[in-house]
């Protein structure tokens, strides 16, 4: 059946309204960006098919573009559509992060390191460096490759803090295997950083690890 004929109240689009997106289940959510479904399926129904395809929405979003175009319906203009809501996304989050305290916004640092990630299927590092107020300076990608075949150099850290003039920094990187736990690489690479940061002054906050689920911080369990 399509949505139209459905009662007004459970079309997703007319539910969001009335109800706020909250109110919206994954696949109706999805429905409304998709806008239309192919032939046999409605655009909820082809939102189901799709999470059930690759298991949940996070999976869907970091789909790769053949992987996305592989589904019927699904072609490169969707694709786009996609990546475009991530980076506003993630641009949203940054600007939240540079409005206030970071140590004030946990979450909202979760929530844009999980983003930020998402794409990336190489381990990647990236700084955070903050002013003397714990405010956004910039965020950077500073290197790529796993831990034990890239060279992170404290010295080059350091000197890229103290060019944006930052007082304190939150790293993070990814484990693509999706478990994040710290290896003994990680903290001794953490620990490295902090004793060379210390010496000019800047403060490591945290260390974030992000894998699928809560990513790991350094700073809660003790490790900093």
């Amino acid at each position: 059946m399509a949505i139209r004929d459905w009662p007004e109240d459970e079309r997703p689009r007319e539910k969001l309204l009335a109800r706020g997106p909250a109110a919206l289940s994954d696949a109706e959510l999805l429905a409304i960006l998709l806008r239309t479904g192919v032939r046999g399926m409605n655009a909820v129904e082809l939102a189901r098919e799709l999470i059930r395809r690759f298991g949940n929405l996070n999976q869907l979003f970091a789909a790769s573009e053949s992987q996305l175009c592989d589904v019927t319906g699904m072609g490169p203009a969707k694709y786009v559509q996609f990546q475009a809501i991530l980076e506003i996304a993630r641009r949203v989050l940054v600007e939240e992060l540079k409005r206030g305290d970071v140590l004030s916004s946990p979450q909202a640092v979760r929530d844009f390191l999980r983003l930020y990630f998402q794409k990336h299927q190489r381990e990647a590092f990236v700084a955070v460096f903050l002013d003397i107020q714990n405010r956004v300076i910039a965020v950077e990608e500073l290197f790529a490759g796993t831990l034990g075949q890239t060279s992170v150099h404290p010295r080059e850290i350091v000197k890229r803090a103290l060019a944006l003039n930052a007082a304190a920094i939150v790293f993070a990187h990814n484990h693509p295997s999706g478990v994040a736990e710290p290896s003994a690489a990680d903290r001794h690479l953490t620990q490295k950083l902090a004793d060379a940061l210390k010496l000019v002054d800047i403060k490591v906050l945290d260390h974030f690890i992000v894998g699928d689920g809560k990513p790991f911080s350094f700073a809660e369990q003790g490790l900093l």
